[in-house]
């Protein structure tokens, strides 16, 4: 036991080689930088309880040696798990596991319309239960599943705003809040919402999204990607690939994200030269033939960029029902990277989100508003990376200069 806390066992070396053999093995679609080897190490002995809130973590040389890594590799893992709030740094002492002491006695409403409609808000709920600071009883879920399995988006709407009512007369001391999508008045009910809360004085964490249409910013903390690179990233990984003719397809009324990721989805074209001579964005439903008849009609599309994993899936099934080929005839890039898309008739291309690390970073930044009311608006973006499968066909790419894992 160190005088500051307890450091990772030197024992630990054989799961640690364990850990950059599994990072580096050759049937690895990507090799998994060093920083991020390190960062999942250190992420996974706090979570498993290996290293508890006060421990001291090895110094960044000790690091260094047992991940064969340079101090700068290791600096940048640990600068990580500082931003998620995870370790504290104290000047002479090391860099220790966060305490918990600052969540007790708080509690936390989950205002999640789209919670069993939409797949990444599980993981992200499950990264706030499994957060360092969070109480097992620290989280009170709301249900307005009941809504959306009836098909009703304007009950799931309704239900928001009771189940906001029912947060209030609890006296939670915050409230996370991904904001309605896929209805027409969206907009207004996400306002009232927010103003009701804001008039009872709770604090507000988003999740995912603003509830101002893009590119407006409300005063509210908000924790989730940077959609407008995502969208540039998703449609640059297509034209890397030989792609020129290119649409993007999103659903009536979805979220800003959706609109951040349009608006990457034209700077990549931009910055390609490509300037396609009809609207390349479309928006209507993935599941209406008519509609991605028309659509693959008009822009000549060979690729499509899609706003969300859901959209890429309907548009596959889609696509095959019309005898079109994928990624032959039109190759496919989602957004997400949830549980089926590597399940899907052809596996999906995508952008993949860190859906736990967004909830551990939640729970972190309400905490931290809790403490310090006066900080400014904060836009905690957790970064996405490409996962290439079949769908946006790079085993058809011939050319060698093309990096299809980029």
């Amino acid at each position: 036991m160190a005088k500051h806390g307890k450091t990772i066992p030197a024992a630990d070396a054989a799961a640690i080689s364990t850990v950059i053999s599994e990072a580096s093995h050759p049937e690895s679609s990507k090799k998994i930088p060093k920083h991020q080897v390190v960062f999942d190490y250190l992420h996974g002995s706090i979570q498993s309880g290996v290293l508890k809130p006060g421990d001291r973590l090895p110094s960044e040389a000790e690091l260094g040696k047992m991940f064969d890594a340079s101090r700068i590799t290791v600096a940048k893992a640990v600068l990580e798990l500082q931003r998620m709030n995870l370790v504290t740094r104290r000047p002479g002492a090391g860099t220790h596991v966060q305490t918990r002491q600052q969540v007790d006695g708080h509690t936390f409403g989950l205002l999640i319309p789209e919670l069993g409609l939409t797949e990444i808000f599980e993981p992200i709920c499950h990264g706030m239960m499994r957060s360092p600071f969070a109480r097992p009883d620290a989280l009170v879920w709301g249900n307005a599943s009941g809504a959306g399995a009836s098909g009703s988006r304007r009950e799931v709407a309704e239900e928001a705003e009771h189940m906001a009512q029912h947060f209030i007369a609890r006296k939670v001391s915050g409230i996370f809040f991904a904001p309605l999508e896929l209805i027409p008045d969206k907009d207004a009910a996400n306002r009232r919402i927010v103003r009701m809360l804001e008039r009872m004085k709770i604090p507000i964490v988003l999740l995912d999204r603003c509830y101002l249409p893009y590119p407006e910013r409300s005063s509210l903390d908000l924790v989730g990607i940077d959609n407008r690179r995502t969208g540039f990233l998703a449609t640059e990984h297509l034209i890397q690939l030989g792609v020129r003719e290119l649409a993007f397809l999103a659903e009536d009324h979805s979220a800003s994200t959706v609109d951040a990721r349009i608006t990457g989805f034209h700077e990549a074209l931009r910055r390609h030269g490509i300037r396609p001579e009809v609207e390349p964005a479309w928006r209507g439903s993935a599941q209406d033939q008519e509609f991605v008849k028309k659509a693959l009609e008009i822009t000549q599309a060979k690729g499509i960029v899609c706003a969300n994993d859901v959209t890429a899936a309907r548009l596959m099934q889609t696509l095959l029902a019309m005898g079109r080929r994928i990624p032959e005839d039109v190759r496919i890039v989602g957004i997400d990277d949830v549980k089926y898309a590597s399940l899907l008739p052809v596996p999906l291309t995508t952008m993949h989100q860190n859906c736990p690390a967004i909830g551990v970073i939640a729970m972190a930044t309400m905490l931290e508003r809790l403490e310090h009311p006066d900080l400014p608006t904060r836009d905690i973006l957790v970064p996405t990376k490409l996962v290439v499968r079949r769908s946006c066909g790079a085993h058809l790419d011939t050319n060698p200069s093309t990096n299809p894992d980029r």
